[in-house]
């Protein structure tokens, strides 16, 4: 049976990154091969380090990226109630045009009017850890948004400037408004690094997940019980998924980029193994003995105790995850959202 536990492990304080690097695409990569391997059959980790940028020297006209073009909004909305005191309330999942799913900090009844500024918003429903919140406004939601909102970031990451935060923790290929957290796996590209794969002959696709919060939470027993995540919207545009299954047919290496793009194309798959088109929710959970359909290879970052993330790469590389994660602290590589990548070949 499956335990949180086993997916626990110590990380100095000091290995979590704080800040992303001036040039994203230095960052380490440790490439890992073999992992499905037990290392009481005679299984050796072979593993690699490199700087991400080198990765154009692996990658060719057999590879496939997959890149999850979600964009970051500011999502965090701090305000007072119209009783006077100050509230905070963190969006998630855009219900329609008015509407929204949101964390309240402190937890609001309903019918309570909220303030941000010139935005004014009511609460219209409780959930059970979220309320609904309807928001009255004129002119373009995502512009105001813009204007009096703030990026999430991680509670890990202990730095407030605006600015920095909303240049640095967004992918460079960013397209569609909708996710609370960033899928940091892509934080690593540079638009220079991406040419130089379309020049290699590297096919590159987008899909979309809208990351919630919910994606670095850990992991509780009530998940385990349900076998079920948070859910997140996601989308696959049919001329993507037509080319993705085309290359998968012509025996092509799909390489998800980041945990996000995993799930995307995981949840996508047919009883025939053809990936399908679309948008949808999805709570997939993806943990140890999960058999992959789809992706063959993962781009990711080194990823939080006990959460879901871990548990993946868990399902992608058995139990060596463990032994790849003690490396990586003994050589002090960076960790989680501004850390350094792994490459699972």
């Amino acid at each position: 049976m499956i335990k949180i536990e086993d997916y626990n492990y110590e990380l100095p304080q000091e290995l979590i990154a704080q800040k992303a690097l001036e040039k994203r695409d230095e960052c380490r990569l440790l490439c890992v091969e073999n992992p499905h391997i037990p290392l009481e059959e005679g299984g050796q980790l072979q593993l690699e380090e490199k700087r991400f940028f080198e990765i154009a020297n692996e990658l060719g006209k057999n590879d496939v990226l997959v890149l999850n073009e979600s964009r970051v909004f500011p999502a965090r909305l701090i305000g007072r109630k119209d009783s006077g005191g100050r509230v905070e309330l963190l969006l998630l999942n855009k219900l329609n045009e008015t509407d929204w799913e949101a964390i309240s900090r402190p937890g609001l009844k309903k019918d309570r009017k909220l303030f941000f500024g010139d935005l004014k918003a009511e609460v219209i429903e409780n959930l059970e850890e979220t309320v609904k919140i309807r928001f009255n406004f004129e002119g373009d939601f995502w512009k105001i948004l813009e204007e009096i909102g703030k990026t999430p970031i991680p509670p890990y990451i202990h730095n407030d400037r605006e600015n920095e935060i909303r240049q640095d923790y967004q992918t460079v290929y960013a397209t569609n408004y909708g996710s609370a957290a960033a899928p940091t796996a892509g934080l690593h590209f540079t638009n220079e690094l991406l040419d130089k794969l379309l020049r290699n002959g590297v096919q590159i696709e987008k899909i979309n997940l809208n990351v919630g919060l919910g994606t670095f939470k850990p992991i509780t027993e009530k998940n385990l019980e349900s076998g079920k995540l948070h859910s997140e919207l996601l989308e696959i545009k049919a001329e993507v998924a037509d080319r993705l299954n085309i290359a998968k047919k012509q025996g092509k290496r799909i390489i998800a980029v980041g945990t996000t793009a995993v799930r995307t194309l995981e949840s996508m798959i047919n009883s025939e193994g053809i990936l399908n088109s679309g948008t949808k929710e999805t709570n997939i959970f993806i943990y140890p003995p999960y058999k992959f359909k789809f992706v063959d290879s993962l781009i990711t970052n080194f990823h939080l105790p006990k959460s879901s993330l871990l548990m993946l790469i868990a399902a992608l590389m058995g139990n060596r995850w463990r032994e790849v994660y003690e490396l990586a602290i003994e050589k002090e590589y960076r960790f989680f959202s501004f850390g350094d990548a792994m490459w699972i070949r």
